[in-house]
């Protein structure tokens, strides 16, 4: 499993699926504790083009300016402001009930939502078109019907953001220049 002389971590735990991240210029392979590194290393290989295509994007890309402390308060103080009252509108809408909501800045997710019903969004969300924030939210809330991402599950969420795929590809475009400016 060699991509191009670019580090390559395996980090087995209790997941149930496997799964492969480009980082800045490393391989991170996700993978659930008791699969064999020899079926491991087939997913790998079985994903070689996406690997080393995404492997020497990421050495295209400009390392983008981390937000400052400052800019961090405003983004998460203006998170707060704007997300609450939207969850609420669309708990209302879509017939749910949530938890506590808390605003993060989290370098993986844009939101989630844990088995007692509490939500969490990041203070990016606040940089993105407002319909694409909205489908972040109604992403999560939806989670309060269905705790998986089975087709029931987004057949849910189509209910309330036609558009979502749309929302979801522009987030998949886009997010990742505004977490990567996250600092660690």
């Amino acid at each position: 499993m060699n991509f191009n002389s670019a580090k390559t971590t395996i980090i087995k735990s209790k997941r149930k699926t496997i799964s492969i991240q480009v980082k800045a210029g490393e391989v991170i392979i996700r993978a659930p504790q008791r699969m064999k590194d020899k079926e491991i290393e087939a997913f790998a290989e079985s994903k070689r083009r996406w690997i080393e295509t995404h492997l020497e994007s990421a050495g295209k890309k400009e390392i983008p300016e981390p937000f400052t402390a400052e800019e961090m308060r405003i983004l998460t103080a203006k998170a707060k402001e704007i997300i609450p009252p939207k969850v609420k509108h669309f708990a209302e809408v879509i017939g749910v009930d949530f938890g506590r909501i808390t605003i993060r800045s989290q370098r993986t997710r844009f939101g989630s939502c844990s088995s007692k019903g509490n939500l969490n969004f990041n203070c990016v969300l606040v940089l993105l078109p407002e319909e694409v924030l909205n489908s972040v939210i109604i992403h999560e809330l939806c989670h309060r019907k269905q705790m998986n991402h089975s087709p029931k599950f987004y057949a849910e969420i189509e209910k309330f953001c036609p558009e979502y795929q749309t929302h979801r590809r522009y987030l998949k475009e886009n997010g990742s220049q505004l977490i990567a400016r996250i600092p660690k």
